[in-house]
């Protein structure tokens, strides 16, 4: 029953969900779209060429420039070595420059206190007096060393300036040394500064391959560009028209499911009503229950106080037989119309707190079962009574726009008088009223059978719940009978419990 009940619920959107249908290509459409992708191959794979071809230049420019960039790197590495092996040997010049000044002077200090000392003794002989003389001496013991001493700087002369001699010719090919340094530090130097200049070229060099490199892949790029465009227009072309094709066949497919759906929801809703028709017509109870409600009742429409009037006849205002024929395909129900009477009824009072005539379980589905057979049956404001659908009336307004007053059918609290009539419960035409016709309970614990009431005071709209959070309902001019998801939202505090 949930899975009907939802389906049936559904039924109204599925046609809505269905989008309007997309442009669908002709045979001849697609055939000629196939014989331009034939046309195009050979343009799409030359492109595809062209693009790999742009993409190999641009990689050889890239390792060009990467090289040059490399060659700018190694000049200016040996521009700096040269730069510091030039410092190197000039700073081994001035040094060499320094010990050879310096040992040609030792070597002049040397021979010139030698000079000096073979003059005096010249001069004043080779006795010991002239050496104590000429060394200061201060007593015997003294004029014996420096004896000594003057024997062995005679004796060693020579071999002093032989030493010395020998030191400066050293200290000149040091000085010859230096001075080759001195040249190759030259030669460093201007190896250097051109280095430097090669530098600088090949620094220009790349600049300008650089330039000219970006330039090339601007172009290239450009090239690519234009390729990738063109063979995306190549591809869009083959694929365009069948791709419209495609898109109107998953719309068709959409279209003919949902139309399968909705004709599958609505045979389920028809023998939903068909077998609670059936099972309301079995059960004659029931419907003598409803008539004996019906007998005595005065429309809640009629605005007349007419006592005379016996409204236990056909002009009570339940169908007629050309109105009940119209309806048979929403209704298998054929209520027959109370025996006509030829004496004025007085109208029997309702009572406040209607009490069923049949209780448990079988009374619940007793009143579920009539409601249900209503299904798909039009909705008609102000009208339904214990006997079945009724014309509806004018309210001025919503109804009256959509003809309502020429509709036979229910309105929302009509389809509860017609439900709960068969088990004896006689209910005012007025949800308001209905809401205190039975015991309220908290809507958290409403269960099958419970009538639901919407809006302050329950002056809004009446629902008679199913179970599994779906409700029976007839909710507006436009619309029929129906279930719907229980609508939480605008729900009063309780529920109508009447068995």
């Amino acid at each position: 029953m949930a899975i009907v009940a939802s389906l049936v619920t559904g039924t109204p959107g599925l046609a809505a969900a269905v989008p309007p249908p997309p442009p669908n290509p002709s045979e001849s459409e697609l055939q000629q779209a196939g014989q331009g992708v034939d046309e195009r191959v050979g343009q799409v794979s030359t492109l595809i060429n062209d693009v790999a071809a742009a993409d190999q230049q641009l990689r050889a420019l890239d390792d060009e420039v990467a090289i040059k960039r490399e060659q700018v790197n190694k000049a200016l590495v040996d521009l700096q070595m040269s730069r510091d092996a030039a410092a190197a040997a000039a700073g081994a010049v001035g040094i060499s420059q320094q010990a050879l000044r310096d040992a040609g002077a030792q070597i002049e200090l040397a021979q010139t206190r030698f000079d000096e000392f073979a003059a005096r003794t010249y001069k004043q002989g080779t006795g010991l007096a002239s050496f104590a003389s000429f060394l200061g001496s201060q007593g015997p013991g003294d004029v014996l060393d420096r004896a000594q001493v003057m024997k062995i700087l005679a004796t060693n002369k020579n071999s002093v300036m032989d030493a010395l001699q020998r030191a400066r010719t050293e200290q000149a090919n040091k000085d010859s040394s230096t001075r080759e340094a001195k040249q190759q530090a030259d030669v460093a130097a201007v190896a250097a500064e051109s280095r430097k200049s090669d530098a600088e070229n090949a620094i220009s060099v790349a600049r300008s391959a650089l330039a000219e490199q970006a330039g090339k892949k601007a172009a290239i790029e450009a090239q690519k560009s234009s390729a990738e465009s063109a063979l995306a227009a190549a591809r869009e072309n083959v694929s365009g028209l069948q791709s419209q094709r495609q898109a109107f066949v998953n719309w068709d497919t959409q279209r003919a499911a949902e139309q399968a759906a909705i004709a599958a929801a609505a045979a389920a809703a028809r023998e939903v009503a068909a077998a609670a028709a059936a099972r309301v017509a079995a059960n004659q109870a029931a419907k003598d229950r409803a008539r004996e409600l019906a007998t005595g009742q005065r429309p809640h429409t009629q605005i007349e106080d007419d006592t005379a009037t016996d409204y236990g006849t056909e002009e009570s205002g339940t169908v007629d037989s050309e109105s009940e024929e119209a309806e048979s395909e929403a209704s298998e129900e054929s209520e027959e119309s109370p025996p006509v009477t030829t004496k004025p009824v007085k109208p029997k009072p309702k009572p406040s707190k209607p009490k069923p005539a049949v209780t448990g379980s079988a009374a619940v589905e007793t009143a579920i079962d009539r409601g249900m057979s209503q299904l798909g049956v039009t909705y008609a404001w102000g009208g339904g009574d214990e006997n079945g659908p009724t014309l509806g009336i004018r309210d001025g307004g919503v109804a009256d726009s959509y003809g309502d007053f020429n509709k036979v059918g229910f309105d929302c609290s009509g389809l509860m008088i017609y439900a709960f009539a068969g088990i004896g419960v006689s209910l005012p035409h007025y949800t308001g009223y209905q809401y205190t016709a039975g015991e309220q309970v908290p809507s958290s614990e409403m269960r099958r059978g419970d009538m639901i009431f919407y809006g302050p005071n329950a002056s809004q709209h009446v629902a008679l719940y199913l179970g599994n959070g779906e409700m029976l309902e007839a909710p507006q001019s436009g619309s029929i009978v129906k279930v719907s998801p229980v609508r939480w939202d605008g729900m009063t505090p309780y529920v109508v419990r009447m068995v």
